[in-house]
């Protein structure tokens, strides 16, 4: 019986995760434990609950008004309707996920800005939907938003991050992959106007150069995260700036940007001493060289925990030899380096013990067998 009284007390559930049950949740469950909880319920997360839909979340918004974080990713049934109930009920909601509810358009942005001041955190990843007025509307009731996730939302282009660049000072962390409008006329003003960013992401946006970077170096010094995969206009001469005045680096993607040479290596390998995880996948240009500034430079003993060098050609074992004092590298990517060899991983192991190597080495060719009565087989690829 005490247990009983226990598991039905509402004071108990002010967490809760639904996530490994999500096949199983319908709208009256939610609706179950929002009359059950009340208003002690601060943090519940329907992540992937198809079942769920607008009429539950209204009567779960009307009994728990104390909510604070509300993650509702993937809820695909999810609309309107269940932001509009959110801006009536749950004034004090701080971070709300909403991706891959596609069917979310300006209206919810337009409703959370007039119910929700208090928001920090939005996820509207995939909301293809949504345009810059709905962002416009967004950013006037909601400056204090911390973090921004936008990936995905196609119709946004610059005067979008105008709006947020003017009524977001607090802004720390935006994402805006493939957003593929966004050019460096709307990035600028998001640096100039947002002094705190520390995470950038803007992979697959192949409209932005240079300017960007610099813009960065020039306003965002705490900046620790950039991903520009597939910003193919990027060069060494935006990272030189970059890598010059951002000291605080941590993860740089920088997946295909195919113009960048040792160069960039050598700038954040001087300036760069918190660097943790550094993609140069596909990057080309990139030698032994770099790799072995890179070695020597600040970063590499105690903070270089990640290294990608997919499908750079002209990278050796000279380069594992270049790493091997690297003693925080726990993995390194390798595939499509045709000139690494077995015997080159072998000696960067004899050194670093437990790194995890992804290599490829493409299959030898048989020999012709002579009278072509020999069974032939082909070999696997080798994950090392």
């Amino acid at each position: 019986q005490a247990w009983n009284v226990l598991a039905l007390d509402g004071s108990n559930w002010q967490r809760i995760d639904l996530f490994d049950f999500q096949r199983d949740i319908e709208g009256r469950v939610v609706e179950n434990i929002s009359k059950r909880c009340g208003g002690f319920l601060r943090k519940l997360s329907l992540r992937g609950c198809l079942g769920v839909g607008d009429n539950a979340l209204r009567t779960f918004a009307q009994n728990c008004r104390n909510i604070e974080v509300l993650n509702l990713n993937g809820c695909t049934k999810t609309t309107d309707a269940t932001c509009t109930s959110l801006s009536k009920f749950c004034s004090k909601l701080r971070h709300l996920d909403l991706a891959s509810c596609t069917s979310i358009t300006n209206m919810s942005l337009k409703a959370l800005s007039e119910g929700c001041p208090l928001l920090e955190q939005l996820n509207i990843s995939w909301c293809d939907q949504v345009t810059k007025d709905g962002i416009q509307a967004l950013v006037r009731g909601c400056g204090g938003l911390k973090a921004l996730f936008l990936k995905g939302c196609t119709q946004l282009e610059d005067e979008a991050l105008k709006y947020i660049g003017a009524h977001c000072p607090e802004l720390v962390t935006l994402n805006l992959q493939t957003c593929l409008q966004i050019t460096d006329e709307g990035l600028i003003t998001i640096c100039r106007g947002c002094h705190k960013l520390q995470s950038l992401c803007a992979s697959g946006c192949s409209n932005i150069t240079d300017a960007i970077l610099n813009a960065l170096g020039q306003n965002c010094p705490r900046l620790r995260i950039l991903e520009v995969a597939r910003c193919s206009q990027l060069t060494d001469v935006g990272f030189t700036t970059l890598a010059r005045n951002c000291h605080e680096l941590e993860k740089m993607d920088l997946e295909e940007c195919v113009q960048i040479t040792d160069s960039t290596l050598i700038q954040l390998s001087i300036h760069c001493p918190r660097l943790q995880v550094l993609s140069l996948s596909h990057c080309e240009l990139i030698t032994d060289d770099g790799i072995r500034h890179l070695g020597n430079g600040a970063c590499a003993h105690d903070q270089l925990e990640v290294i990608e060098l997919d499908n750079c050609p002209l990278i050796t074992d000279a380069s594992l030899e270049h790493l091997k004092s690297c003693h925080s590298l726990e993995r390194i990517e390798l595939y499509d380096c045709q000139q690494i060899t077995r015997a080159g991983i072998k000696r960067l192991r004899t050194h670093l013990p437990n790194i995890k190597v992804h290599a490829y080495f493409a299959p030898v060719t048989p020999p012709p067998s002579v009278g072509g009565s020999r069974q032939r087989f082909c070999r696997c690829c080798i994950i090392l």
